[in-house]
């Protein structure tokens, strides 16, 4: 009876998700994260997190949801779709597809709380937390542990129907489920991603040195831009999706139908000059609820300089 009910809830769960608007949803049994242990040690002693410290904190948590959420017996991870329907004036400086719209954070975590309220509602009393890129969860390692993609040689979650252009979240929850299993790597010889990188961030196959990665420069970091790195950031002043872009796995990318990601209108029409005379009640307006927010408006205009210079 309770594998019957195992069945049956994890078949709830993925209809729920889907109508709520996730592209795919799978399943992981918490537990210790094995194989990503080493590697993550490696990056960090590395210090390929560059000024990234908050990964060196919460080793464990990062490795073992039972850490994080106590009580807990199932990842629930799910993909949602960013790719967009219109895309920047070509003349421009660019922003990643992924901050087009409202901020992912708010967008996914609403729909969380809509599926683990519906858990709760059609299955019982189940404990769980929702995660958006906000706490110490190996994201993509669960995602592939849930047989939504493989991690490609750009590091990024690839799925042969969807290709990479997706956020991944996931729900932890204290209900055992039926467990997808990890799907094969076709990546295969394809080295696209790591050729066609601008600041070489991509040091081998499978490897990405976050200190040199034009997302890491123009959100993360906090100072000056290394002018060792001129002319090498490729019009990208907030995020960068070379390496998406030229993933053969992305022409299989079809535009979401979510209408929070729709863009300001002005950030599909600016050019170089409106960017370089952008004012901050400018910014604010366009940028009124996007995670471009995060590198502030001072942030995107020493990116902007640093193109420009």
């Amino acid at each position: 009876m309770a594998i019957e009910n195992k069945a049956k809830n994890t078949n709830l769960i993925k209809e729920e998700a889907k109508r709520l608007g996730f592209m795919s949803c799978g399943m992981s049994k918490a537990e210790f994260l094995e194989e990503e242990a080493p590697r993550l040690e490696e990056w960090l002693n590395k210090n390929r997190n560059g000024q990234m410290y908050y990964m060196e904190n919460h080793f464990d948590k990062r490795l073992d949801p039972t850490k994080l959420v106590e009580g807990s017996k199932s990842v629930i991870s799910l993909l949602l779709n960013y790719y967009p329907n219109e895309f920047q004036n070509p003349e421009s400086y660019k922003i990643s597809k992924y901050a087009y719209g409202k901020d992912y954070h708010f967008v996914i975590k609403d729909k969380l709380k809509s599926l683990l309220q519906f858990i709760q509602n059609e299955i019982g009393e189940v404990e769980g937390r929702a995660f958006v890129d906000s706490a110490p969860v190996l994201d993509k390692a669960w995602a592939a542990k849930s047989g939504l993609g493989w991690i490609g040689k750009n590091s990024n979650l690839l799925s042969k129907k969807a290709g990479s252009f997706f956020f991944i979240a996931e729900l932890i929850v204290d209900l055992e489920l039926e467990y997808d299993t990890p799907v094969t790597d076709h990546c295969g010889t394809c080295t696209a991603c790591i050729d066609a990188c601008p600041t070489n961030a991509i040091v081998e196959p499978y490897k990405v040195d976050g200190s040199k990665c034009i997302s890491y420069f123009t959100i993360e970091l906090k100072d000056e831009l290394p002018n060792s790195f001129k002319n090498t950031f490729d019009d990208w002043m907030f995020g960068c999706d070379v390496c998406q872009d030229v993933c053969p796995w992305n022409r299989f990318s079809k535009s979401h139908s979510e209408p929070l990601f729709d863009p300001h209108p002005d950030l599909l029409k600016f050019d170089k000059k409106d960017w370089q005379e952008i004012t901050k009640e400018t910014f604010n307006e366009i940028f009124r609820k996007s995670a471009v927010k995060r590198t502030k408006f001072e942030g995107l205009k020493r990116n902007i300089n640093f193109l420009d210079s």
